[in-house]
């Protein structure tokens, strides 16, 4: 009897290995909010996502780094009413939405993104999160009551929708597709995706809800 129960053990582990990666249950991608923050109104003229990074200091050697609460206040220095600050991967990076074009002291510019969609709302919802997981963690299928952009900073990201496929690479700064379009994103790299995600949203709405591709 025992040895039969082992058997039947090793046939259904053979046949789990040799189910099609669908038939075996998905990875949900790991979404965190990092930063977020309400305001009343909208900068006027086209609207991009500037994506900033703020490095450690050496001593002058390069032997010891300077502490991370520097590199924060030289952010918060440079924020403006319509910026964000966000810790990802041990580094500190500002995100200010506004026109094109600008630059804040002390700070490496990464990307511009844009332009990005406006949405109409009484107030609005800036957000920031960051997208991990290995290749085939998806999302569920879902929509924002507003814009998105995304920034990979390692693997792959993949946005499904009705209109399409969206991949976006390590490096490359992108628009979404706008307010209330069903989506799933996932991460299709050869290493574990990272990526920081950037929203304007409709403040009274639930920041994201189920949705169906029809």
């Amino acid at each position: 009897m025992k040895r039969f129960l082992i058997g039947m053990i090793a046939v259904g582990a053979a046949a789990l290995g040799a189910l099609p990666p669908a038939a075996v249950a998905q990875q949900k991608l790991a979404i965190k909010p990092l930063a977020e923050r309400k305001v009343a109104a909208l900068p006027a003229g086209p609207l991009f996502w500037r994506i900033e990074h703020f490095a450690a200091a050496g001593d002058g050697g390069g032997a010891r780094a300077e502490p991370a609460a520097a590199e924060l206040g030289r952010a918060q220095a440079a924020a403006g009413p319509w910026s964000l600050i966000a810790r990802s991967g041990g580094k500190v990076y500002l995100f200010t939405l506004g026109p094109p074009g600008g630059a804040s002291a002390g700070a490496t510019k990464l990307a511009e993104v844009g332009p990005i969609p406006r949405v109409a709302a009484k107030q609005y919802l800036l957000r920031i999160n960051e997208a991990t997981g290995p290749r085939g963690s998806v999302t569920s299928q879902h929509s924002h009551p507003g814009s998105e952009a995304f920034y990979v900073l390692a693997g792959e990201q993949t946005i499904r929708s009705p209109q399409g496929v969206l991949r976006v690479k390590a490096g490359q700064p992108e628009t979404g597709r706008g307010a209330d379009n069903p989506m799933q994103v996932s991460s299709t790299g050869d290493v574990d995706l990272r990526s920081l995600v950037m929203f304007v949203v409709d403040a009274d709405r639930p920041f994201s809800s189920p949705a169906k591709f029809r």
